[in-house]
């Protein structure tokens, strides 16, 4: 009898949005309603913060380090974000997706052009707010930083979502368990009514990108 897991390769989901979109929150529930889905761990040069553990939510080392695993080709897919680089290590997703595993990387639009590339079969999701206003509240109420820095963060956030076209579905995070629900809907290989180009995005994004 052939084990399914060795002839069943698995599927690799990318998740994309700008800061301030509830990604990481909308992945995490995922995670917990498909446990058998697997969460990519990024490498990253920036410091973690107090909540933070060490291999859970990245892991965290030198930007000396950093350079010499691009110099390696030891990222599938590696970028800058603000001040800081992101990495997802090529050997571990390689790892599940061999063993029938389907395995989730929760990454910037920059890393999912490269991971499509490299990945053409990948399948690619983005997560946008319901409006420009709730996006500007969302980044004031996660964040105590500087009117300065939150304008800079809304900016990016604008020219991150301006490259939604790139992907193959689109979740609007306007209620969250209705988000979930359309976020599960695709990895189960239902999400044909949330395709990137349906019309009402088009009008959605005609605010978001005003």
């Amino acid at each position: 009898m052939t084990n399914k897991s060795s002839a069943t390769r698995g599927q690799l989901f990318v998740v994309s949005a700008p800061s301030g979109a509830g990604k990481t929150s909308l992945v995490k529930a995922l995670l917990d309603r498909r446990p058998e889905l697997r969460l990519s761990i990024s490498h990253t040069t920036r410091k973690p913060r107090p909540s933070e553990a060490e291999g859970r939510e990245y892991f965290f080392i030198s930007a000396g380090d950093f350079r010499a695993l691009i110099a390696q080709e030891a990222f599938l897919e590696h970028a800058q974000v603000f001040d800081n680089h992101y990495g997802t290590g090529r050997a571990p997703v390689e790892e599940h997706l061999a063993a029938g595993r389907s395995v989730i990387l929760e990454i910037d639009w920059q890393g999912a052009r490269q991971v499509r590339k490299s990945s053409p079969q990948c399948v690619t999701i983005f997560i946008l707010p319901p409006s420009r206003r709730a996006l500007e509240e969302r980044l004031r109420v996660r964040s105590t930083d500087s009117e300065e820095v939150i304008a800079r963060r809304l900016r990016d956030a604008v020219g991150d979502m301006s490259h939604w076209k790139e992907f193959d579905y689109v979740v609007v995070n306007d209620n969250f368990e209705r988000a979930l629900a359309d976020l599960t809907h695709i990895i189960d290989g239902q999400g044909a009514a949330l395709k990137a180009d349906r019309p009402e995005i088009r009008a959605l994004l005609e605010d978001l990108l005003a």
